[in-house]
């Protein structure tokens, strides 16, 4: 019995930041979805919707995809399958940041942007841009100081 309750224990604590992160999107979209989007706190879990979204994408994404020449990512190996597939692979995280962002543009550029849900599927677009867009720079860009450059 210890050691279920110790292996269980672990997996949280490894998932606890996704976990978390998720659940604080959650919460997020619960409460937008019952609060006044021309209120302080309406704006406010519109915006956080869009961060929160992007921070999940990025806590999950650099943790199951790849990025070829990201400090962030894991070592991409080579797979075998062919020239296409292995570009694919290695640069799986801009590849779901751009297929998922295009669906997230074709959704808000087929709702009213004034909507409650407008405004919040337009900065998630913003966020996945910005994201996608960090992703390539810190490739080949560096920043004195920051551990992430090289």
């Amino acid at each position: 019995m210890a050691k279920t309750g110790s292996r269980k224990k672990r997996w949280l604590h490894y998932h606890s930041l996704s976990i978390v992160s998720v659940l604080l999107l959650l919460a997020w979209i619960i409460g937008y979805r019952w609060s006044d989007p021309t209120t302080h706190l309406g704006a406010f879990f519109g915006n956080a919707i869009a961060d929160w979204s992007g921070s999940v994408v990025i806590i999950l994404g650099t943790k199951f995809l790849y990025e070829s020449g990201s400090v962030e990512s894991r070592p991409v190996g080579k797979r075998k399958g062919g020239r296409w597939i292995d570009l694919l692979h290695q640069h799986s995280l801009l590849v779901f940041l751009a297929v998922t962002g295009i669906g997230w543009l074709v959704l808000y550029l087929r709702m009213n942007p004034q909507d409650k849900w407008g405004q919040v599927v337009g900065n998630i677009v913003s966020e996945w841009l910005q994201m996608a867009g960090l992703v390539y720079l810190t490739k080949g860009l560096i920043e004195r100081g920051s551990k992430e450059s090289r």
